[in-house]
């Protein structure tokens, strides 16, 4: 008599090596952690042709400068406007005058509008993987001095920047609204 053993299904989770996101940081089975800075956005193109020059020579030199092993993520994130739209709504129903409930109603309209269709906003990281907690603090350091000399603003990444990394990366920029998934 065959037995065949259960196999179980195997999920994302089993082949990526993060063990947590704490403190700012992707903390892998090897012990490394991967943090950085997530990068303000700015349309340069709405600046002077000099302007925008020197905001591109100015990354070009600062990614020269930049001497380890980096990624450059380009991330989606859903745009939360539920409590503009909860404002809006209370505006509407403590106003009298006809013409500002009218604009107040088209606000409401673009709200839906942007709610329905899914937009997102693009978020820019710069990513590194490092081992000690005194070189990772150096590096964003160094990140955030060198795009602020380029006209750029860039913050750390906080935990929440980095689960979004990590879900855009595993659902494909889907955003996943379901419940845990428990095995039986």
């Amino acid at each position: 008599m065959l037995i065949m053993a259960k196999q179980r299904n195997r999920s994302t989770e089993d082949w990526l090596p993060v063990k947590a996101i704490q403190n700012n940081c992707i903390i892998t089975y090897g012990n490394n952690k991967v943090s950085g800075v997530k990068i303000t956005p700015r349309n340069i193109f709405i600046l002077d042709q000099s302007s925008q020059d020197n905001i591109l020579i100015g990354l070009k030199n600062f990614y020269n400068m930049i001497d380890f092993e980096f990624w450059l993520v380009v991330a989606d994130r859903p745009v939360d406007i539920s409590v503009y739209m909860s404002q809006l709504q209370l505006l509407l129903n403590n106003t009298q005058s006809a013409s500002i409930k009218k604009l107040i109603l088209q606000d409401l309209d673009k709200g839906s509008m942007f709610i329905n269709n899914n937009i997102v906003d693009t978020e820019y990281y710069l990513l590194f993987k490092e081992k000690d907690d005194t070189v990772i603090e150096k590096k964003i350091r160094l990140l955030i001095n060198g795009l602020a000399t380029c006209g750029l603003n860039a913050s750390q990444v906080t935990n929440d920047d980095l689960r979004i990394v990590l879900d855009n990366f595993l659902n494909g920029g889907t955003t996943t609204e379901f419940g845990t998934v428990m095995p039986v």
